[in-house]
């Protein structure tokens, strides 16, 4: 399948020059925009007939609980809802346990640094309790 990117995205850092994320599509509007006229030797414009098979497309879903989890199927994608820091902790570990990877995450990584502050937050509530004897 082909990348579509921005005309000029390798000239400037800000485009997407070595910079991953910034390289995306925006429509070329330009008055005499060689791209925008589909001329031979210029990148490929996004337009009908490029859409992956239906076999090969995957299903985005978001998932905000438990519940949403349950339901996604093997191949669908997943994406991380608004949902609160205690509920997110629940989901990443059931993600684990069903083998399901999560677009928006890395659930290994977040699910460390919430032990980590969970731990230095104990230590803290310690402190402050022998302090106050």
């Amino acid at each position: 399948m082909a990348k579509f990117l921005k005309r000029t995205w390798n000239r400037y850092s800000k485009l997407g020059k070595g910079r991953k994320k910034k390289q995306v599509w925006r429509r070329p509007k330009g008055r005499d925009n060689k791209m925008r006229e589909k001329r031979k030797g210029y990148p490929m414009v996004v337009s009908v007939g490029y859409k992956k098979k239906k076999s090969e497309r995957k299903l985005v879903r978001v998932v905000r609980n438990i519940e949403d989890l349950e339901k996604t199927e093997k191949n669908d994608m997943i994406i991380m809802g608004n949902v609160g820091k205690k509920k997110k902790i629940e989901i990443a570990k059931k993600a684990i346990k069903m083998k399901i990877p999560i677009q928006n995450i890395n659930i290994k990584k977040f699910l460390k640094r919430s032990e980590k502050q969970k731990e230095t937050e104990q230590k803290k509530t310690e402190k402050k309790e022998k302090k106050s004897k």
